[in-house]
């Protein structure tokens, strides 16, 4: 599968569609999910093309592994809900069809601000 570079990701990191941005760097763009499924619920996505986790480990600098890695960390302590200065978080990362990947540019989405509860529910 080749990456799209027009979806909706991508075009958020063009500017070309707006987000509520909480968190970016050299290496990720975090922002609120329009579509909460918690009472927070952020999304973390790198600033390479990258279309999944697999891709994204075959491919990806060390830098880059690194900064999302660290990205994911900061967005939690910004939120308030990392297990240093919250009650801890559910980070999730859809990998493609079976896994529920909706939009074909990797992304974790950051639940918390209350119980998350169970892992899988389907």
């Amino acid at each position: 599968m080749t990456y799209d570079n027009n979806n909706i990701f991508a075009k958020i990191l063009r500017k070309e569609i707006p987000c509520k941005k909480i968190y970016e760097d050299d290496f990720v763009l975090s922002f609120y999910d329009i579509n909460p499924q918690k009472k927070i619920h952020a999304l973390v996505i790198p600033k390479g093309s990258y279309i999944n986790l697999d891709d994204f480990s075959e491919n990806a600098s060390p830098e880059e592994i690194v900064g999302l890695i660290k990205g994911v960390n900061t967005v939690a302590k910004k939120l308030g809900i990392s297990a240093i200065n919250g009650k801890g978080y559910r980070a999730l990362a859809n990998i493609s069809e079976h896994g529920g990947q909706e939009v074909p540019h990797l992304h974790f989405h950051l639940f918390g601000g209350e119980k998350v509860g169970k892992m899988v529910s389907e």
